[in-house]
């Protein structure tokens, strides 16, 4: 809902449980007067408005007019430099008479009744036309530059969008060095700042700090969002958990180099920003040319972190992810990259595939090494023709015989890389991002391919096509092992290198937008070295991301916990891999493995072809339980209850839409000796419902036990020894089984009393043992 008092010019955007008013002041500056939980509109809000009536000390005034006014001390939308605010700007730009003083103020506005949606950049949608948009002109007048903004209200969500749009006039070029899509200034620093940080194999982590006098910012140089920082910040008051106090999350919608920005000025207040990273950029505007910064969401919770989360994930479900995508379940897959590398065959893959279908799993996907020359990482990059000696039959012949098993096809790709090894280098060195003049440094031995030049663009997706068509490829796998160095192109004009990165990311956005456009039913999968561009802008092409090249369960915990801060279930794919982990040797259970995997779009990364009857038939039974709950796992509500940054145990868990039915994932990193008793406390359900509570089934492998073994059995076994390999690989161990039936409110203000814990005397029925890196999962039903 926007609703405005047209004689003060206030503007009152409210959502179900949130207000942002913001007003023309006297200067005709447009500022922010409150963000927050919602309050009642009134006629005038000119109460909330703050300022200094008289000068400070080394403060300059703006105008005569104005008397002792200072925009350094006032809480603008848009904040330039030159005209007395000496915090950061958001917008800054270079005249053709070589002046950078810009000063924008309020021209008109509208509501538009839909959500606006942008013509070059990734952004949020509304298909019923509830959301409405503000639009505020703001223009400077010498200058004839123009400013657009706008605010678009998700009401149910609890969400607003902003983005601007720079409009030049007919006075000259203009230069653009930064250019923002987001300021907002609060009035008092007593903020935490939480940020998602990490590095690969290790993404996403959740990093808090108390904010302090100066200036901080978050950014990527990379031209990909990457994983050191996630372009999302969030501002926490500084009692705020998972479920209680008040927070604020913004995110942005862009794939490419990014910043974030805090900063708290000497009267402590504090301003966020967030956009194209200002570093190594700028863009020429020539005379009536138009420039769309990437939109931001912003979202405020005074219920803690977790309704922050909830926010922004019914947000991307609903209005960010394709609606071919909403809600569609996705299939259960087998990737042969860790069970082969590119050690493989046709009829290596059709074992495999096989094996997969057996298990009853859904999609089978060809990993990288099926083009060119491609035995290793070296070569080929760039060549999207098949190497015959692994498939004689070529792609249409391996995912015709794939099909006929009764499984989908899909394929790995790489293509906005090239190889120095590639016929496509041969022919098009120039296609190449290097500098004409330096050698060029080298990423997993690859250089990047041109996506500002538009003849690139045609060949990718032409060649694309071919692949996805020949192949009847129902799933792809995007990926992309390079940042971007020896930023050129030989393409673009020497006056235009340092719009470069941002070319790229627009390049990038179109051939998305072709592909998506004519194979819309194909499920698209983007990874960069696992989640180094796990971001808002590629969820808008691709539903899902691979969250991590990391697969071992144990580092997941971590991973995907920090990452549903943002991004909802439905985004985050979780594949259940070998034994030990390939990134950190670990020796998991298969049942943790899956009760990682299974709170995400859960795939088969293993050999299958060397498993043993234990491991068969736990994940046959695993599989099984993923698909008769996929839809819940998928896109119920997520709560997080017990963080594994802070605690030896992860607890999270996901509800349906009427609280009828949840799962609870249960995890431990170490176990302890002698432990005490254990409460948690359930979220999401109907107090008033009854409820079943009772544990999926699982089954340990008695190897576990060691010599123990033989205080089971009526004759001793060697450890080791052949008898004792046989029952490890065959026997399967049924693990405890709890079932409780309590009322909802029972489930979470009492909470869930589980099972005590082994504690290192005997095994029975009245004992759970989870041990190291072990786990459960509970499902609550109605009853």
């Amino acid at each position: 809902m926007i609703s405005e008092n047209s004689k003060n010019l206030e503007f009152h955007l409210s959502t179900r449980n949130t207000s942002y008013i913001i007003k023309v002041i006297n200067s005709k500056h447009l500022i922010n007067l409150y963000y927050g939980k919602k309050i009642r509109h009134r006629e005038d809000f000119s109460s909330l408005y703050q300022n200094f009536g008289v000068a400070l000390g080394s403060s300059t005034s703006y105008s005569k007019e104005t008397g002792n006014f200072s925009l350094d001390t006032t809480r603008l939308e848009v904040a330039t430099n030159g005209k007395g605010d000496y915090r950061e700007p958001s917008l800054h730009i270079i005249f053709d008479d070589q002046s950078r003083v810009s000063d924008f103020k309020y021209m008109s506005h509208q509501i538009i009744d839909e959500k606006v949606r942008l013509k070059s950049h990734p952004h949020t949608f509304s298909n019923d036309n509830t959301c409405k948009t503000l639009e505020i002109k703001l223009f400077d007048e010498v200058k004839d530059v123009y400013l657009l903004l706008y605010y678009s209200v998700f009401y149910e969500c609890d969400v607003i969008t902003r983005s601007m749009k720079i409009v030049n006039g007919n006075k000259g070029t203009i230069l653009l060095e930064k250019v923002m899509s987001l300021n907002l200034d609060f009035s008092n620093s007593d903020f935490e700042l939480l940020t998602l940080e990490g590095k690969w194999i290790r993404e996403r982590h959740m990093n808090k700090r108390k904010l302090n006098k100066g200036v901080y910012y978050i950014d990527s140089k990379k031209g990909v969002s990457s994983a050191n920082h996630n372009p999302f910040m969030g501002l926490m008051r500084s009692n705020t958990d998972e479920n209680i106090g008040e927070c604020y999350g913004f995110g942005l919608i862009y794939s490419g180099n990014h910043q974030g920005l805090i900063e708290v000025n000497p009267h402590n207040l504090t301003r966020i920003q967030m956009g194209i990273n200002p570093f190594d950029f700028n863009w020429t505007l020539e005379v009536n040319a138009e420039f769309e910064t990437p939109e931001v969401i912003m979202t405020y919770s005074d219920a803690g972190l977790n309704r922050m989360s909830q926010n922004f994930h019914e947000l991307i479900n609903t209005h960010l992810i394709s609606p071919y995508w909403q809600k569609k379940p996705r299939p259960v897959l087998i990737n042969n990259w860790e069970a082969t590398y590119f050690d493989f065959n046709e009829a290596k893959l059709l074992k495999l595939a096989k094996s997969a279908k057996n298990l009853g799993i859904e999609l089978f996907v060809l990993d990288d090494g099926w083009f060119g020359k491609r035995d290793n990482d070296t070569t080929s990059l760039g060549d999207f023709f098949e190497d015959t000696k692994k498939l004689p039959n070529g792609l249409d012949g391996i995912s015709r015989k794939i099909n006929e098993l009764g499984l989908d096809f899909g394929l790995w790709v790489e293509p906005e890389s090239i190889s120095i090894e590639s016929e496509l280098y041969k022919k098009h060195p120039e296609w190449a991002i290097q500098l004409p003049d330096r050698e060029p440094s080298l990423g997993r031995f690859q250089l990047q391919l041109d996506l500002a030049n538009p003849e690139v663009i045609d060949y990718l997706f032409n060649s694309l096509r071919n692949v996805f068509k020949k192949a009847n490829v129902k799933y792809v796998k995007w990926d992309m092992n390079r940042n971007i160095s020896d930023v050129y192109s030989n393409y673009l004009p020497k006056e235009k290198q340092m719009e470069y990165h941002h070319r790229y990311v627009l390049g990038l956005y179109e051939l998305l937008t072709r592909l998506t456009n004519e194979f819309e039913e194909v499920l698209f999968e983007s990874c960069s070295s696992g989640g180094n561009r796990f971001d808002l802008g590629m969820l808008y092409y691709m539903p899902q991301t691979w969250t991590s090249d990391n697969t071992d369960a144990v580092e997941r915990l971590d991973i995907q916990y920090g990452t549903s801060i943002v991004f909802p279930l439905s985004t985050m794919a979780a594949h259940v891999s070998g034994k030990p982990s390939h990134q950190v040797l670990r020796h998991t259970p298969i049942e943790t493995r899956f009760n990682v995997a299974a709170f995400g779009i859960l795939g088969i990364e293993l050999d299958l072809t060397k498993l043993s009857t234990f491991e068969k038939k736990a994940l046959t039974e695993q599989i099984a339980f993923y698909k008769e709950h996929r839809g819940l796992l998928q896109f119920g509500k997520f709560y997080r209850i017990e963080s594994p940054f802070e605690s030896n145990n992860t607890i999270w868990m996901v509800v349906n839409d009427d609280s009828s039915e949840a799962l609870i994932g249960y995890y431990q990193k170490l176990q302890e000796s002698n432990p005490g008793f254990e409460c948690f406390k359930l979220k999401g359900l109907d107090e008033s419902m009854y409820y079943s509570l009772n544990t999926r089934k699982q089954y340990l492998n008695v190897q576990h036990f060691g010599p123990l073994i033989n205080d089971e059995l009526p004759v001793n076994i060697t450890e080791g020894g052949i008898i004792h390999n046989i029952i490890c690989k065959n026997y399967m161990y049924e693990m405890d089984q709890e079932a409780r039936n309590a009322y909802g409110d029972e489930l979470m203000h009492a909470g869930f009393l589980p099972i005590p814990q082994f504690g290192g005397t005997e095994f029975s029925d009245k004992v759970r043992y989870i041990g190291d890196f072990g786990s459960r999962i509970y499902h609550v039903k109605r009853t």
